[in-house]
């Protein structure tokens, strides 16, 4: 069974650099997901809100008999608790459903910047914080734009960003921002995402050949050695264990060059300016 290296948080706390995504499985989808990932030695499980599948993830949680303080769990709240005081009752909400006291991790899902709620939202994260209802405090698909608004108006630097980043998006303004400041960078579909073409990639398909290992596996060691957190999905029990499965191998400079050549430019990916729920 592999285990994941941990990544030292800004608070203190420490997470899991590989974890198990959660999209867009259902309850019983995902509860038997979380049971084989935990057995394949997964300790780090994200989800959200939005996802509608927090009560699986729980009774996955609970079937797996793997200790709570040895999981890290992550879950996210969308633009319906942005503002005020909403998001004490959708963080109440997910501990419910989740059957859990506290998550390690929660994050703002969008920063809805039309909406200008997220800097009212995150005094809210710090509440909850300081309060014990959850250990890390971060947010998702937020520019350095925005975050640099969260530093100047709030007292919590986020733990966390979660981005879409794979090596034809990669985000280096944002990642160069968290380096910066301290925030640790996490990447979403970090494999492109469902009928993505990166996988395809004849330089995948090379460099995998050279070190004996999947394309896939070649894209998530990328993630690791540039010290990003990093939530493939995945119901695939095989696919689970692969994903693990990337920690014997090093890309060596001359890879790394040559993996280069999918970067799409500073604009690829998707906008959170103008996307998001």
């Amino acid at each position: 069974m592999t285990l994941a290296p941990l990544i030292k948080l800004n608070d203190g706390y420490s997470i899991p650099q590989v974890g198990l995504g959660t999209w867009p499985l259902d309850d019983d989808q995902v509860a038997t997901a979380v049971v084989l990932a935990l057995e394949a030695g997964y300790r780090h499980i994200d989800t959200a809100v939005k996802y509608r599948n927090e009560q699986g993830v729980g009774n996955g949680i609970r079937a797996s008999g793997v200790p709570r303080e040895e999981l890290f769990i992550t879950t996210k709240l969308d633009g319906d608790f942005q503002g005020s005081d909403r998001a004490v009752e959708g963080l109440q909400g997910s501990l419910e459903r989740l059957g859990l006291d506290y998550v390690d991790l929660l994050l703002i899902h969008w920063p809805l910047p039309a909406r200008d709620e997220y800097i009212s939202t995150w005094k809210t994260f710090q509440r909850l914080q300081a309060e014990g209802k959850v250990r890390s405090i971060g947010v998702s698909n937020f520019k350095p734009a925005h975050l640099e608004r969260l530093l100047a108006e709030t007292e919590v630097v986020p733990a966390v960003n979660q981005i879409q980043l794979t090596p034809a998006v990669t985000r280096m303004a944002e990642r160069e921002f968290h380096e910066k400041h301290g925030i640790v960078t996490e990447s979403y579909s970090p494999l492109g995402g469902s009928g993505a073409a990166l996988l395809s990639a004849p330089i995948l398909s090379q460099l995998a050949e050279k070190h004996g290992k999947t394309p896939g596996q070649l894209v998530l060691r990328w993630h690791v050695q540039n010290g990003i957190v990093t939530v493939p999905k995945t119901a695939n029990p095989e696919r689970m264990r692969e994903n693990l499965d990337i920690f014997d191998f090093t890309l060596d400079p001359q890879d790394l060059a040559e993996l280069a050549i999918l970067d799409e430019g500073p604009a690829a990916g998707i906008d959170s300016d103008v996307t998001g729920h």
